[in-house]
């Protein structure tokens, strides 16, 4: 990692996350990776963040049972609004704004790059929170730009608003 960067994961304690609503994770711990415990629910981060670049790796069980959006559906949110898709997309159909990498709802990566189960992905993702004036309005919306296994997948997008499924994003 570099210098400055802050490690959210030591392989060892969660001390930088919560559940979502405020609670300890309920999440395991094991040679050296978190895992969410059935019923666990989400957690977030401790701290919150504007513009950031997250490097996070992720892995599907090899056992776990894949179909479409259930059984390995995930995401990584970013200031609770904006989410890049976590979701086992090799060798399992879904919808193409759904598929690992997608900026859900809104933008399907350029090619899919997920590993067969049981192997590692990584993300490297550049997230630019978007500017609001001062009565509120949309200046700029937020942009993404996400490298899935070393492939870039989605190139400074802008997105449209916040993440949603069956209606029209919008910036709030």
């Amino acid at each position: 990692a570099p210098s400055d960067a802050i490690r959210l994961f030591d392989g060892g304690n969660l001390d930088h996350w919560i559940g979502r609503y405020g609670n300890t994770p309920d999440w395991t711990i094991k040679d050296g990776c978190f895992q969410v415990r059935p019923g666990g629910g989400d957690i977030r981060t401790s701290s919150t963040y504007g513009d950031c670049q997250l490097h996070m790796e992720w892995m599907i069980p090899e056992d776990r049972d894949c179909d479409g959006q259930s059984g390995c559906n995930s995401g990584v949110f970013f200031q609770d609004r904006y989410e890049v898709q976590i979701l086992h997309s090799n060798g399992n159909r879904t919808y193409p704004d759904g598929m690992a990498a997608s900026l859900y709802g809104q933008s399907p990566p350029l090619v899919n790059a997920c590993r067969p189960k049981g192997q590692w992905n990584t993300y490297d993702i550049i997230f630019r929170a978007p500017r609001f004036n001062q009565d509120g309005t949309l200046k700029s919306p937020a942009r993404m730009t996400v490298i899935f296994n070393g492939i870039p997948v989605q190139i400074d997008v802008a997105l449209v608003g916040d993440t949603s499924h069956m209606r029209r994003a919008g910036y709030t």
